[in-house]
Parts: structure tokens; sequence; C-alpha cells
């Protein structure tokens, strides 16, 4: 909007500028005519001698004043170039300082460490006024949602579904029975994914049953599982009887 209304007050003064050297020349040239045609004259003595000189000074007069417009018109053209090389210049010291605000704001912002959820502080490693290092641990987050991993025997998979109704009951809260529902079951073996895995390089075996990790979402509207705390010891009981939209399905 800016730029569109310099140029139209640059527009309106360059035309009446322009009106100006129009009506100079117009002048100058009807001044030229006078002067010819009573240089003519006065040979035979039509004009006199004053009139003449009347006649000249109004030629240099009108000659002048169309080098004056002539001027004032490219002194308009230079004086907009500057303000549009201005305007420009100005133009970018503003980016400019829009971008060093947008780095100002992440600076600010990394001065805040926000946690990825909500929840409560565990164990915190870190003093109030400490410098740490980019990657060390600070503290760690307990989440509000919580839940249950039963590791459950290979041999007590085989009707296992997604979505069954479990109940548990929790050690440390004098066996509070809670509910749940099957949430996730692991693609494999616990010992699959442990840091040392069992090497039978010696061709002895020893039949052992395979733990598989089994997630269970706890059912909402329990006002007790808000006592529940990470590594709390469960006893979990999966109601198989219960067919799923999987079976369902499969059958």
């Amino acid at each position: 909007m800016h730029r569109l209304n310099m140029k139209i007050l640059s527009s309106d003064h360059h035309s009446q500028q322009r009106a100006a050297i129009a009506d100079n020349e117009s002048q100058a040239q009807k001044s030229r005519a006078d002067l010819q045609r009573n240089e003519a004259l006065i040979r035979d003595g039509s004009v006199s001698r004053s009139d003449l000189d009347i006649t000249r000074a109004a030629n240099s007069r009108a000659t002048a004043a169309l080098a004056q417009a002539k001027a004032a018109l490219e002194i308009a053209r230079q004086d907009l170039q500057t303000v549009i090389v201005n305007r420009d210049s100005l133009e970018a010291s503003v980016e400019n300082a829009k971008a060093t605000l947008e780095l100002a704001r992440i600076d600010l912002d990394n001065t805040r460490v926000t946690a990825p959820r909500d929840g409560q502080l565990g164990q915190i490693g870190v003093r109030l006024g400490a410098y740490v290092n980019s990657g060390a641990q600070l503290m760690a987050l307990v989440p509000d949602t919580v839940w249950v991993i039963a590791n459950m025997k290979e041999t007590q998979m085989d009707k296992v579904r997604i979505g069954q109704p479990v109940t548990f009951t929790v050690d440390a809260l004098d066996h509070l029975k809670l509910h749940g529902h099957v949430q996730r079951i692991s693609p494999a073996t616990g010992s699959e994914f442990a840091l040392l895995q069992a090497d039978n390089a010696t061709g002895n075996f020893v039949k052992i049953a395979q733990r598989i990790p089994v997630r269970v979402s706890v059912d909402p509207d329990q006002p007790q599982a808000q006592r529940l705390r990470p590594g709390m010891s469960v006893v979990v009981s999966i109601d198989t009887r219960v067919v799923t939209e999987e079976d369902r399905k499969g059958g």
C-alpha cells in the first residue's frame, strides 16, 4: 500500500511538472516568434528599439523558465530514485530486525526446559545454578498415565487377544483390585530384547518357557488407580473367554 501510494504521488507530481514544461515551451516558442518578427520589422522602422528590447527580454525569461522547469523535473526524478533506494534499505532493515527478533524468541524459548508430557518429577540429578552439558539427563519424569506390563508365559498366550478385559491386584496397596484391558502384545519374547541374549553354542538345551510382555491399559474412572506407581508388583488375570473383534474376523 505504501509503495502504491508513493507511485501515485510521484506520478501526480511528475504530471504537474511535465504540464509546467509544456506551458513554458509554448511561452518560449511564442516569445521566439515575437522576437523574430520584431527583428524583421525593426529594419523598416515598424517597431521601435525599445519594443525589440522588451521582446528580447521576454524571450530570455521564457527560455530561462523552460530550463528551470526541466531542471526541476530532473531533480524530482533523482529525489524519487533516492526515496526508492532509501525505502528498499529501510525494508531490508525491517526484515533484518524481524529475523533478529525471531532469533531472540528462539533463544528465550531455549532457556525453558519443557517436559514432553504431563507427570511428576522423580529423581532429580541437577541443582539450581549448576552447569549442564547437552544431552545430559537432568531428571526423571513419571507420566500421569500408567500401564501394566504382564510378562506372560508363552504357554499362556494361545487365547490372549487385544481388547480382552484384565483384572489385576496390587501387592503394595493391600492387594487392591483394579481393572484394565489388553492394549498391546509384544512381537517377540522378552529375551529377544535383552541386553545379553542366551547363546546356546555348546549344543546343550534346556527348554524354559519364555515370557512375552503384554501391555495392559488401566481403565478410567478408578480413583484408586491414582495410587499406582511405576515399579509396583501386580498379579494379572486376563479373561480369555471374551471373544474379540480379532477372533470374529478370524472365524
